[in-house]
């Protein structure tokens, strides 16, 4: 009976070694969980980029009023008889405003 207990006392002294420093072991699994949420977060990062680049190109397509801003900010573009003002903050006033 005797060598039966301690058989049985390897046997689990084994599975503990592989549960917390084997291969899929506890520390394996919790750096797992890590790396999830960190590709989460990534992904919900991107998912919300998208969502802006989708909405950006329906509003090129549906409307011409995006390719008119695009056209003016982006090109300097104006329409005929018209007067297109720009306003650039000086640089002096804005390193006093920090």
């Amino acid at each position: 009976m005797r060598e039966f207990t301690l058989l049985l006392l390897i046997i689990f002294s084994l599975l503990q070694y592989r549960l917390w420093f084997g291969k899929n072991s506890v520390p394996d699994y919790l750096a797992l969980q890590e790396d999830v949420a960190r590709q989460q977060q990534v992904n919900a990062k991107l998912r919300q980029r998208n969502k802006l680049l989708y909405a950006d190109t329906d509003d090129l397509k549906l409307g011409t009023e995006a390719i008119e801003e695009r056209a003016r900010n982006e090109l300097g573009m104006i329409k005929e008889n018209e007067t297109f003002f720009r306003l650039i903050p000086n640089n002096k006033q804005t390193n006093k405003a920090l």
